[in-house]
Parts: structure tokens; C-alpha cells; sequence
């Protein structure tokens, strides 16, 4: 069985985009936005993805399988809500990789930082542009975005 343990911030300033690899274009959409389970259908450039994650917002169950992107494209016409949009840049630092999401559209301006562990006390390194912890905060949570656009909080 597949665990993700996550943290989520924001960031304290742009600095991490002097040492960010270049970003990639995501797009995905929830079938499920339940708060016992999701499924989320992903796309990055030709690959995709099916993913189904349990309750949690620090660990949960997080199965993921490949799909056909042409799948993946109807799937998104399954979706209540229309598709996130954002670009996806990488810092690696010290064994670790944050993850940077800047969102694009209805969530224009929002950008989180993620960076997963392998334990909940897991320790790891802090960049200075690594802001305040929105892990417990259900509102920084894709599935939520899905439903809520960031600009209206």
C-alpha cells in the first residue's frame, strides 16, 4: 500500500526560484472530491495519471496508476469542476526535493510548496524561502482548490 506524507508552505519569497529546475505544465481534475477518498486524474506533457488518496492532510493512502492520456481526457469530462492548472518547479536540497506549485487561472497567484518525507518527524532541511506551514490547512489542498477558487478565498 502507497503512503504520502506531506508538508505544504508558502513561500516566504521568491528566492527559490533562482535554484528551481525548469517548470512543467499540470493539469488535473477530481471525480471524487470526498474527503474519505479522492480520485484525481493528472496529466504532465504525454503521460498520465490515476490517483486515489485516503483522509489525511499530513499522511494518507495514495495509490497511483498510469493511465492513457487519452483516458486521462475524458476523464476530465467526467469532473464536477473544471481542471487545476499550474506549473510545477523542483529544488532539490539535501536528499530532499520541494516541490513548488504556481497556479495558474481561477487560482492565479497561489503558489505552495510541498516536500514529502518518509516519516511524519522525518527531519529536513529549511531554505530561507520556505514560509509558513500550511500542512493542517484544508484550503491549500488541491482537492479543496478543485472546488474553491483561490481568488475568493
Amino acid at each position: 500500500m502507497g503512503l504520502e506524507i506531506e508538508r505544504k508552505f508558502l513561500p516566504a519569497s521568491d528566492d527559490w526560484r533562482s535554484v528551481a529546475e525548469p517548470g512543467q505544465d499540470y493539469r488535473q481534475g477530481y471525480l471524487s472530491t470526498d474527503p474519505d477518498r479522492t480520485v484525481r486524474v493528472r496529466v504532465v506533457g504525454d503521460r498520465a495519471w490515476l490517483t486515489i488518496k485516503g483522509r489525511g492532510l499530513l499522511s494518507r493512502v495514495e495509490l497511483e496508476y498510469p493511465i492513457p492520456v487519452d483516458d486521462a481526457f475524458v476523464l476530465f469530462g467526467l469532473c464536477a469542476q473544471p481542471p487545476i492548472e499550474k506549473v510545477r518547479h523542483r529544488v532539490p536540497i539535501e536528499g530532499h526535493v520541494f516541490e513548488i506549485d504556481e497556479f495558474l487561472g481561477a487560482h492565479a497567484g497561489l503558489v505552495l510548496i510541498e516536500v514529502e518525507l518518509s516519516s511524519e518527524d522525518e527531519a529536513f532541511p529549511r531554505p530561507a524561502w520556505l514560509g509558513r506551514e500550511v500542512t493542517g490547512d484544508r484550503r491549500y489542498s488541491n482537492s479543496w482548490l478543485a472546488q474553491f477558487p483561490w481568488a475568493t478565498g
